[in-house]
């Protein structure tokens, strides 16, 4: 039988389902400040849970001449005060079993990256912090090895667990998505959510940088919904081609109101 998690405020297991979202990387205060508020009343209007997403660090970039973010302490200054100006929930990658201890001050779900979703050390140490914990289903996994990982914060005590599927190498430079996966990944009891941002990226093939397919993603997140989701995770920025992080895989802000309606109508179908 699948959990309820309480996170906050809001529930995440069933419906409605929630969204994850926000720029991929913290460009700067004002910027991430503005695209929370934006997120924020778009959500509120539309009576979809909503928990605010941006990386500190982003230690996985293909290149090492890659933008990362502000750092870790200037970083969660920012995250703090989307978190407490705007009062909504706040997710955030960690890399490393110390960053895991001091995010948790701040943010309200610590996010183990896809690349990192076997890393024992790093996913007990973000259950030991007692937060909810967002485990990205690795690229390189099937959907019933996420149970080890699951395990591994489970052996904390730790049942605030969220499991967000991204995808699967797919040959060189691509991934695609089975939808048999949702299911899957529910029936070891937690909330899944569907990242359909990442899903769409090209890792590594732009000879520096990973690209993306933009178009894919609302057919992609329609179909998610479809299977049973409890969540979707997007990266949105206010103008994608000026983004610093994943720009070719980057949602629109001002394209979200109808996709959102649109999903909406969806689950409503079911």
């Amino acid at each position: 039988m699948q959990k309820e998690i309480n996170i906050g405020d809001i529930k995440v297991g069933g419906k409605p389902f929630i969204l994850i979202g926000g720029p991929c990387v913290i460009e700067g205060r004002d910027i991430t400040l503005r695209i929370a508020e934006k997120l924020s009343e778009l959500t509120e209007k539309l009576h979809i849970p909503f928990i605010f997403k941006s990386s500190y660090d982003k230690a996985n970039r293909t290149s090492i001449h890659s933008y990362r973010g502000q750092g870790l302490e200037e970083g969660l200054k920012i995250l703090s005060e989307v978190k407490t100006k705007l009062g909504i929930l706040v997710l955030t990658d960690v890399h490393s079993v110390k960053e895991a201890a001091k995010a948790a001050q701040v943010v309200d779900v610590l996010q183990v990256p896809a690349l990192l979703s076997r890393q024992t050390d790093l996913l007990v140490a973000c259950g030991k912090t007692g937060k909810a914990v967002n485990i990205k289903k690795g690229q390189f996994l099937s959907p019933y090895d996420i149970k080890h990982a699951i395990e591994k914060v489970e052996s904390t005590g730790n049942k605030q667990i969220l499991i967000t599927e991204r995808g699967t190498c797919f040959g060189y430079n691509n991934l695609v998505n089975d939808f048999r996966a949702i299911p899957i990944m529910k029936g070891f009891g937690y909330p899944v959510i569907f990242d359909a941002t990442h899903s769409v990226q090209k890792p590594g093939a732009m000879f520096g940088h990973s690209g993306g397919e933009t178009e894919f993603v609302f057919p992609l997140a329609k179909a998610a919904v479809a299977a049973g989701v409890d969540g979707i995770f997007m990266e949105v920025h206010e103008d994608p081609s000026k983004a610093l992080c994943d720009r070719e895989n980057t949602v629109p802000l001002d394209d979200l109101p109808h996709i959102l309606k649109t999903l909406k109508r969806i689950e409503e179908a079911l």
